[in-house]
């Protein structure tokens, strides 16, 4: 029994390496779940990550065959999360930060290798930001703000099948560098 289940599952590792997997194509959409490293919110030594930046982001591809079959253009959505805590060291005071960024996307697609779609974008959206302040001294209470948030990023999917890959984005978000998985849906 042991064989079998081997066997399967080295037939299926291989397949997933053999696909024929494509480019990104008009009418694909696509989801990707990314996980971030580098806050581009929060940096110092007294802060401390409580949720790590996660995101979610979408895509539909609406227009394909640009620059000899080589390039496509996609529109979707953005949605970060991020969560810190900051202690101040000589005091009991600690703030604890959400962060929430969402927006719509712009994305250019260029195939460059098989099976790895590069791409590059826009994000205009928006920062919502929540504070929450325990400790003791003259500080205190909640506080609430938010902003304009835009972005210029880069990034490459891998697809080890043709509805899989394994990606990568660097810019700004809730993260300088997300990675994790994509999915056509």
């Amino acid at each position: 029994m042991k064989t079998k289940s081997l066997l399967l599952v080295l037939a299926l590792v291989v397949g997933a390496f053999v696909s024929n997997a494509q480019m990104v194509v008009k009418g694909d959409k696509i989801a990707n779940f990314g996980l971030g490293l580098g806050s581009t919110l929060y940096s110092g030594s007294y802060y401390k990550g409580v949720v790590p930046p996660i995101s979610v982001s979408g895509e539909y591809v609406f227009m394909d065959g640009l620059l000899e079959d080589k390039a496509a253009i996609g529109l979707g959505g953005y949605l970060g999360y991020s969560s810190y805590k900051y202690e101040y060291a000589f005091y009991d005071w600690k703030w604890k930060y959400n962060s929430i960024i969402i927006g719509p996307r712009g994305y250019f697609h260029y195939n460059f290798i098989d099976k790895l779609d590069t791409y590059t974008g826009l994000l205009l959206g928006y920062n919502i930001v929540s504070s929450k302040f325990t400790g003791s001294g003259t500080s205190s209470g909640n506080s609430d703000s938010g902003g304009v948030a835009w972005s210029w990023f880069i990034g490459g999917r891998y697809y080890i099948n043709d509805n899989f890959a394994v990606m990568a984005e660097l810019g700004y978000g809730v993260a300088y560098l997300n990675i994790g998985v994509a999915i056509k849906l």
